[in-house]
């Protein structure tokens, strides 16, 4: 039988198989658009997974000390955190090849948030909240990491290196503190809240990570589980109680208002979010969904209230007070009150006016937390440090008078107490008096916790360990050689 006859430009095998190709077209396209879809649908599913990663790191606040001050790169790491400790210099989180997390897998990823440990086995201190973050969940970890290796642009930064004095220097030690202090168990909801419950406990004690700040620290700088969230120290500012105490915690307050705290930072009347809350509300809180808000409120509102011996509420103190400016003008200030009031007058009052009512831009200075307390830190913090908080396009800010305000403006130890003392009593809590201590111990950082102040025994007691173990070898090896028979 003759072959058929192939048409110039078409190849042998083209026509050998045109009758099954024709016969199976339909399948073919059909395929060709299931396939389509598939890949779409897995972009769409990528996508969403970054989308849910970027959200998750908004509410666990990676930024605010992932990125350095002044501009830097976010997530480039460089910010340097204030502990009892030392300085601590946040690391570089970006997926950089060469100085960030651009080498680790997904495994690495969930290790060093999780537990706090690095790729190369270093160990990181609890200034990066672990401890919290150890709740998050298998779910949450992937979409995190997701996010910052797909989203998150590189940068080759490198972070000043943390310097902690010695034994605090030794990361090792840290395997030590994790396996008393580290509880590895993931979140798990609890079948007899509401799922809004659950929710907020999941936001609050895991990527919020609230007990970081608001939990007060045992001698070896843990969190006290049992006063969970009923105040702590964080440097040289003072986290309140946040428990549903009505007086010494956040019982008192309404949904609206915690709400409204948390987009703004400032609630008229009640108190206005300065030093690491401000960040947290500027890098965090405001981009919070109001479900998850309102989550978050529903929660903290059912935490098991703590009081203290406050019986009015430190937002409900203080009145308007106007001092006859005749009785105090032109006195030359020498005694504690009057320049208190002088201080008070040429650097406090143009904002919050002379009965300390404050006014649309500036809080009043009564009814206020950080002059209602039953502590004076975070007013003696707001002075030395100033406030900067981003809400939207609105910036709220106070100058600084400590040691980063201009040389005019710059108020000493003494300057610091008394206006403050000006301050509680004239508009605030005048149960509170603040003295050049307290001033001097805030700008440094706080009070020092058991462990820190027992840091300078640590090099002599190993020295002297060291002295006794060598003399117990050489008394071992003397006796070994007297109790050895002689020869011959």
């Amino acid at each position: 039988m003759p072959k058929p006859p192939v048409s110039p430009g078409t190849s042998f095998g083209s026509t050998l198989f045109a009758p099954i190709s024709a016969s199976l077209r339909p399948a073919i396209l059909c395929l060709s658009a299931l396939v389509a879809s598939a890949g779409a649908s897995f972009a769409d599913d990528a996508s969403d997974l970054v989308a849910r990663g970027r959200y998750l790191a908004t509410a666990a606040d990676c930024a605010a000390c992932h990125t350095a001050p002044h501009g830097g790169t976010p997530f480039a790491g460089g910010y340097g955190i204030d502990t009892p400790l030392g300085k601590i210099f946040s690391t570089n989180i970006t997926p950089s090849k060469q100085d960030g997390i651009g080498n680790y897998s997904e495994e690495d990823f969930s290790r060093a948030v999780r537990e706090g440990v690095a790729k190369d086995g270093s160990h990181l201190y609890p200034a990066m909240p672990y401890t919290a973050y150890a709740k998050i969940t298998d779910d949450d970890m992937k979409a995190l990491y997701a996010y910052f290796m797909n989203e998150v642009k590189p940068d080759d930064h490198k972070p000043q290196k943390t310097e902690l004095p010695f034994p605090f220097s030794i990361r090792t030690s840290m395997a030590v503190w994790n396996l008393l202090f580290l509880d590895k168990t993931r979140f798990q909801p609890n079948p007899a809240k509401s799922a809004e419950w659950n929710r907020g406990a999941y936001l609050a004690d895991a990527l919020e990570h609230c007990a970081t700040c608001h939990t007060p620290r045992n001698a070896f700088m843990a969190e006290d589980a049992s006063q969970a969230l009923a105040g702590g120290s964080v440097g040289s500012w003072y986290a309140p109680n946040i428990t549903s105490d009505k007086h010494a915690g956040i019982g008192g307050w309404s949904d609206d208002q915690l709400i409204q705290y948390f987009k703004t930072g400032n609630v008229p009347g009640k108190a206005q979010a300065a030093g690491p809350m401000a960040e947290a509300v500027e890098n965090s809180l405001q981009h919070l969904s109001d479900n998850d808000l309102k989550a978050i409120v529903t929660y903290l509102k059912d935490v098991p209230a703590i009081g203290s011996a406050e019986k009015t509420s430190r937002a409900d103190l203080g009145k308007a007070s106007a001092v006859v400016e005749a009785s105090l003008r032109g006195l030359p200030g020498q005694s504690p009150e009057e320049n208190g009031y002088h201080i008070f007058s040429g650097s406090c009052a143009a904002c919050h006016q002379v009965e300390g009512q404050g006014n649309d831009h500036y809080p009043s200075l009564f009814h206020n937390t950080a002059t209602g307390e039953d502590r004076p830190d975070n007013l003696v913090s707001t002075i030395l440090y100033g406030l900067h908080r981003k809400v939207g396009d609105h910036v709220a800010f106070m100058p600084a008078f400590g040691a980063d305000a201009s040389y005019t403006d710059r108020l000493s130890d003494k300057d610091i107490a008394d206006v403050s003392n000006y301050v509680l009593t004239n508009y605030g809590n005048p149960s509170v008096k603040v003295t050049v201590a307290d001033v001097a111990r805030i700008r440094d950082g706080g009070e020092k916790p058991l462990i820190v102040k027992l840091a300078p025994l640590a090099a002599p007691a190993a020295i002297a360990a060291a002295v006794i173990v060598l003399a117990v070898i050489v008394w071992l090896l003397s006796r070994r050689r007297r109790s050895r028979p002689a020869l011959g």
